[in-house]
């Protein structure tokens, strides 16, 4: 995963009322944790930041220019407003490069079992430790051609090259079931001719 470069302002205001100014001028509050160092406060420019976020996943990794200084950062929280749907804070991680960190990564299932089975997702992440600049946006796992009764846990996972799970390996992800038939509330056919000739006999 290769780190967005992003400019980033050095906060002065807090508080609501800054929060607000700076949304109005297209910009995000954010705090940068880690490393023994006391939290940075940062104001980052909307747009840029936002399609970064989009194009790195749920563990987007960022280099951010503070005052000319360059410094990765690791999304850990991202809070969104539930109407408008935009971002209003965002929480990083200071990371250096080499350094491993622990990070949960969505699992992707692909490929399609066969027909007349129930394909039911019972975990969709996992929990693994990498590199910082080699964190992968996702995992696959493929279902193709899984018959009923087949069970695929986090062991089964192809990791990438330098990633090691953290997850228990026997934890669930996909169960393949067989289909139930819907229950249409009527009798099968060939029971209700026979219970009409029963009829038919005792009259």
């Amino acid at each position: 995963m290769s780190a967005e470069k992003i400019a980033a302002e050095v906060r002065t205001e807090f508080g609501k009322g800054a929060a607000r100014r700076l949304r109005a001028d297209k910009k995000i509050p954010a705090v940068l944790y880690g490393h023994g160092e006391e939290p940075a406060h940062l104001a980052l420019p909307y747009h840029v930041t936002m399609m970064a976020l989009k194009h790195g996943g749920a563990n987007a990794l960022l280099e951010l220019d503070i005052d000319g200084k360059d410094q990765l950062a690791l999304t850990k929280a991202i809070q969104v407003d539930p109407i408008r749907r935009v971002i209003e804070h965002l929480d990083f991680i200071a990371v250096k490069r080499g350094e491993k960190v622990t990070v949960d990564v969505p699992v992707v299932v692909t490929g399609e079992a066969v027909r007349n089975t129930l394909v039911v997702t019972d975990n969709t992440t996992v929990q693994i430790e990498a590199e910082a600049t080699h964190i992968p946006e996702s995992i696959e796992i493929s279902i193709e051609g899984a018959e009923a009764g087949t069970q695929l846990h986090a062991s089964d996972l192809t990791l990438p090259k330098g990633s090691v799970l953290l997850s228990d390996g026997d934890l669930l992800l996909v169960n393949v079931t067989e289909a139930q038939a819907a229950d249409t509330g009527e009798e099968p056919a060939a029971e209700a001719e026979g219970d009409a000739a029963e009829a038919d006999a005792a009259e």
